[in-house]
């Protein structure tokens, strides 16, 4: 696995992301070839759907209308897109959101990982309790 600066935008590091993501699934035995992989509307251009198809895998990516110009018809079949799967990203979204609010987990102060992960599983269950409590943030 490579490193990079800081100040990359995800949308840069897509393919070099996907082949590490891809040497991941190797090792632990995954097959991915088939499946959906869901980004949001930054990703929308044809080189990062192509980057993804090439990686055996179906580019779910909403579409970005903002630099399309409207007046004039879509060439080409139509793209990809399942909604209600991408709808499920927005769960896993709002949850790191909401983990962010434990500040111990937001910057990782704890030298070992048993303590990390025990706090993680704490936050987990605070956010649960929240959740089936019914009590909103």
């Amino acid at each position: 696995m490579e490193c990079h600066e800081v100040n990359l935008n995800d949308i840069v590091l897509l393919k070099c992301s996907l082949a590490d993501f891809r040497k991941i699934v190797k090792e632990i035995g995954l097959d991915i070839r088939g499946k959906t992989f869901n980004l949001d509307m930054g990703f929308d251009s044809k080189s990062n759907r192509k980057i993804v198809w090439n990686f055996g895998m179906k580019p779910n990516i909403p579409e970005n209308i903002r630099n399309r110009d409207k007046s004039k018809p879509k060439k080409g079949r139509p793209r990809y897109f399942n909604k209600k799967i991408y709808d499920g990203r927005f769960s896993v979204e709002r949850t790191f959101g909401w983990e962010d609010a434990y500040r111990g987990l937001v910057i990782r102060y704890d030298r070992k990982s048993a303590n990390y992960r025990g706090k993680k599983l704490l936050a987990y269950s605070l956010i649960n309790l929240r959740y089936f409590c019914g009590k909103s943030q």
